[in-house]
């Protein structure tokens, strides 16, 4: 089966942020992700991972002002100096946490951008990021978003994100597959994940709809993990749901994986 990991931006929101490693090895993880570290200095971070052995898999490059609905950074042509800032400031992150994998998040181009300018800009940040992150041997994930949920993100579907790869043509930029956002913009998840799987560095999981638990909608999840694991897929899968309850009981799904 899969590895799993904890995303605990989402999971364990009983507690602040820094008690939710804790809960999370607690559990049974090996393992945590999150969008953003940036408020909390690296040193502290490092402690809780240490000291609850848990590895760092995942966070997200810095995505401009989330409150006011900034979701990225990566398509804005007048933003670039401030998005390679941002890959910096990652970096310097994912050095101290020995973070793997950094996901560039595209962002939601402004009404005065084209779609040729969001396009080469994308084209052209994505592969910065990657030759960056590529010297601290981090991998560099794009993800797709669906677009009920974000309205005008960047990238929705399974083919764009593999046609900007194709574009930025660096061997460092790999595909997040986030299994709930491309349920419900595409279905067909078996034969998509299998199409793309060389391509594809991390995946996420929430159960359709409400982005809840496994077990709560409609995909199936067995069967799913199943046909990943016959794929060949090594790589780890985050826990980023909202729980239809608390923590701890919307995990009774995982213990079988765990």
């Amino acid at each position: 089966m899969p590895k799993f990991c904890a995303n605990l931006t989402m999971l364990f929101k009983e507690v602040d942020f820094l008690d939710r490693f804790a809960l999370a090895a607690k559990a049974g993880f090996k393992g945590v992700e999150f969008l953003f570290p940036y408020e909390w200095d690296k040193d502290e971070v490092l402690e809780k991972l240490t000291e609850n052995g848990l590895e760092m898999v995942l966070f997200d490059l810095p995505a401009g002002h989330w409150g006011i609905g900034e979701r990225g950074l990566a398509c804005l042509p007048d933003r670039v100096n401030e998005f390679q800032e941002g890959v910096g400031l990652a970096i310097e992150y994912a050095s101290v946490l020995k973070c793997p994998r950094l996901t560039c998040l595209a962002g939601i181009p402004t009404v005065n951008v084209t779609e040729d300018q969001r396009f080469e800009t994308l084209v052209a940040n994505v592969r910065y990021a990657a030759e960056e992150t590529e010297k601290v041997g981090s991998k560099l994930m794009v993800e797709a978003i669906n677009s009920h949920d974000m309205p005008g993100f960047s990238l929705t579907g399974t083919k764009q994100v593999a046609n900007l790869l194709n574009k930025v043509g660096h061997p460092n930029a790999y595909m997040q597959y986030d299994i709930y956002h491309m349920q419900v913009m595409e279905g067909n998840l078996t034969q998509t994940i299998g199409q793309n799987i060389d391509k594809i560095g991390h995946m996420q999981l929430a159960d359709v709809p409400g982005r809840h638990e496994p077990g709560t909608g409609e995909i199936n999840f067995d069967n799913l993990f199943r046909s990943i694991d016959k794929m060949g897929y090594t790589g780890w899968i985050g826990c980023e749901y909202n729980p239809s309850g608390a923590t701890e009981a919307s995990l009774k799904w995982i213990k079988k994986y765990l």
